[in-house]
């Protein structure tokens, strides 16, 4: 078994992470890949020749280049089955907080606790794609792709052109109070998001994904803390649409990046 390491300098997500997998599903000789998302990495045991690995991950045009290539065993299935179950426990949590922040985003009229939300379920369905999609065909992976990608982009969509119609003069100044207690409970879950993906080893490649991927959701829930805080101070909806856009933008941005691993 030959162990290749390939930089991939443009992998900054759980998107381009799933974009290299299935790229590499279609690949023969390919027996295992594991992610280091903290160096922009990519491991690859395969049979094949490393070449062919190489050209398959440089058509992705996400900055590829081989580091090395030696002998070497992958990840046991054990290894695996704990990853799922760490994964299966950090998508409840973050499939419940969808429900809590979309529920009290609309009581609250908040389109920065519902843009969350929505980030939430954006979480929920890369971790969710990786866990349905194993074991399973390149066919069933690209249609799961799919499948989220779109319902991504439509949500996204929807709350963009709600953001622009509340900037139109449509809608009432939020409340702040909801803002700031919904958000800080789910910055509560997802530091045990990142607690519990913080127990797997750091080689783990989908620990390593979530880590930082969960790390970035941290920041935009303190950003709907501090627009809910400049709510209170401007008594305006204002910084409300601000950080709802911003999110709306990411989630969207996301959804493409699906898309393109579908095709």
């Amino acid at each position: 078994m030959t162990h290749s390491t390939f930089k991939i300098s443009k992998m900054d997500c759980p998107s381009e992470e799933q974009i290299v997998r299935m790229a590499l599903d279609g690949v023969d000789g390919v027996n295992s890949v594991q992610f280091d998302p903290g160096e922009r990495t990519v491991s690859v045991f395969h049979v094949t020749d490393e070449k062919a690995v190489y050209e398959k991950l440089r058509s992705l045009d996400l900055g590829t280049t081989l580091l090395s290539s030696s002998e070497g065993e992958p990840m046991s299935a054990q290894d695996h089955g704990t990853e799922r179950r760490i994964l299966l426990k950090v998508l409840i949590i973050n499939l419940s907080f969808f429900f809590v922040n979309l529920i009290t985003g609309f009581i609250a009229g908040s389109m920065g606790l519902i843009a969350d939300g929505l980030d939430m379920l954006a979480d929920s369905l890369v971790f969710a794609l990786a866990l349905f999609a194993v074991g399973g065909t390149v066919a069933r992976k690209k249609n799961v792709a799919k499948a989220s990608g779109y319902f991504q982009l439509v949500l996204a969509t929807i709350g963009i052109v709600e953001v622009i119609r509340r900037f139109l003069g449509f809608g009432e100044v939020p409340e702040y109070k909801l803002m700031i207690i919904i958000s800080s409970l789910a910055l509560i879950g997802n530091a045990v998001s990142i607690y519990i993906l913080s127990k797997a080893r750091r080689e783990e490649a989908h620990m390593q994904a979530g880590y930082i991927f969960l790390s970035n959701d941290v920041v935009i829930n303190f950003g709907v803390i501090l627009a809910g805080i400049f709510v209170y101070f401007t008594v305006s909806k204002y910084p409300d649409l601000i950080i709802g856009s911003l999110i709306f933008l990411v989630v969207a941005r996301g959804a493409f990046r699906i898309l393109r691993l579908s095709r």
